[in-house]
C-alpha cells in the first residue's frame, strides 16, 4: 500500500514549494490577511497529510485499527485500500507520526503555558508599579505607568487594556495613541495570539523543520501588517506611521545598523508609501484557491476507495 508514502510526499512537496512560492509573490505585503489566511491553509494541509498518512498505516498494520476506520465501508472500499498486506514499514511509520502529533501537542500546550505565565509577571509588574489606591478598581482601556522609555503594549485578558509608559505619552501627539490603540485591539480582534502560539510550538518542536520556521516568521511579520492596516484604516497611515516612529525612534531601529526590531522600518516605509491593494476579485480568488489546498490530500486518501466504487 504505497498510499501513506504518497501522502507524505505531498505534505514534503507542499512543504517545500509553499513558501517558496510566497516568497516570490508580491502580493503578500499588499494584502497580509489574505496572506496570513494563505499560510494557515498551507499549514493545515502539511498536517493533514501526516494525520491522514498515520491514520493509513495505522488501518494497515493494525486489523482492529482498520476496523475502526473503514466499519461502514462496503467491502469493495476496503479491499481497495489492501488492509493486511502491508510491511512491518506501516507500523513504524503510523507510530513516528503519532509520536510526532503527540510532541507538537505537547509543544503548544507549553507555549500556551509561557504565554499565561509571561502574562501574569506583567500583571503582577503592572500592580507593582501602578498600585491600586484604596476602594479603586482596576478599569479601563489605558493605563498609565511612570517611565523614560516610550512603550506601550496591549495587556490581554477579559477586559484588555492598554499599557503606556508617561515617556510614550510625551511623545505621542494627536491621535497617535489612538492609533496605538487601534493597532492592540487589532490584535486582539483578530485573535492573532493563537497563530503565534501555534506558529511558535511548530518552529520549536520541529526546528529541522524550513516550513514551520518560515511560518513563525512570517506570522510575526503579517499580524504586524495587518494590526497596521487595521490602525490606519480608522487614523490615516501618516498618522500610525509617526505613531511606530515615536515609540521606537530611541532604539536604533531606524539606523544603518541592522537591529532586531529593524522590520519597524519597513512597516514605516509601507504605511508612508502604500501599495496599491489588489481588486477585490483577486482577493477572493487567492482566499478560494488557499481553501482548497488543504482538500487536496483528503482527494487523494479517497481516490482508492471513489475508484472502488465507481
Amino acid at each position: 500500500m504505497i498510499l501513506p508514502a504518497v501522502l507524505l510526499l505531498l505534505g514534503a512537496l507542499t512543504a517545500v514549494a509553499a513558501p517558496r512560492l510566497l516568497a516570490g509573490a508580491g502580493w503578500p505585503d499588499r494584502e497580509p490577511v489574505v496572506a496570513l489566511w494563505v499560510w494557515q491553509c498551507v499549514i493545515a494541509a502539511v498536517l493533514l497529510c501526516c494525520a491522514l498518512s498515520m491514520t493509513l498505516s495505522a488501518a494497515a498494520a493494525w486489523r482492529a485499527v482498520g476496523g475502526h476506520v473503514f466499519a461502514s465501508a462496503p467491502g469493495a472500499v476496503v479491499e481497495a485500500y489492501t488492509l493486511g498486506t502491508a510491511g512491518p514499514w506501516a507500523a513504524a511509520t503510523a507510530v513516528t507520526l503519532a509520536c510526532s502529533g503527540l510532541w507538537s501537542a505537547a509543544m503548544l500546550v507549553r507555549e500556551i503555558a509561557r504565554a499565561h505565565a509571561r502574562r501574569r509577571r506583567r500583571r503582577t509588574e503592572l500592580l507593582a508599579r501602578a498600585p491600586l489606591l484604596p476602594g479603586e478598581e482596576r478599569g479601563g482601556r489605558l493605563v498609565v505607568l511612570e517611565g523614560e522609555r516610550p512603550e506601550a503594549w496591549w495587556l490581554a485578558g477579559p477586559e484588555g487594556q492598554l499599557v503606556v509608559t508617561t515617556a510614550a505619552l510625551r511623545r505621542l501627539k494627536g491621535r497617535q495613541l489612538d492609533a496605538v490603540l487601534a493597532h492592540e485591539q487589532g490584535h486582539a480582534q483578530a485573535r492573532h495570539h493563537w497563530l503565534l502560539h501555534c506558529s511558535a510550538a511548530l518552529a520549536g518542536g520541529f526546528p529541522q523543520v524550513r516550513v514551520f520556521a518560515v511560518f513563525r516568521e512570517e506570522m510575526h511579520r503579517l499580524v504586524e501588517l495587518a494590526a497596521d492596516d487595521m490602525a490606519s484604516r480608522r487614523f490615516g497611515r501618516l498618522t500610525t506611521a509617526l505613531a511606530l516612529v515615536e515609540l521606537n525612534e530611541d532604539r536604533g531601529v531606524f539606523g544603518p545598523c541592522p537591529t532586531p526590531g529593524a522590520h519597524v522600518r519597513q512597516r514605516v516605509h509601507r504605511l508612508l508609501t502604500p501599495p496599491d491593494r489588489l481588486p477585490a476579485t483577486r482577493r477572493l480568488q487567492l482566499t478560494a484557491a488557499a481553501s482548497l489546498v488543504p482538500v487536496i490530500p483528503v482527494l487523494v486518501a479517497f481516490v482508492p476507495g471513489l475508484r472502488a466504487l465507481g
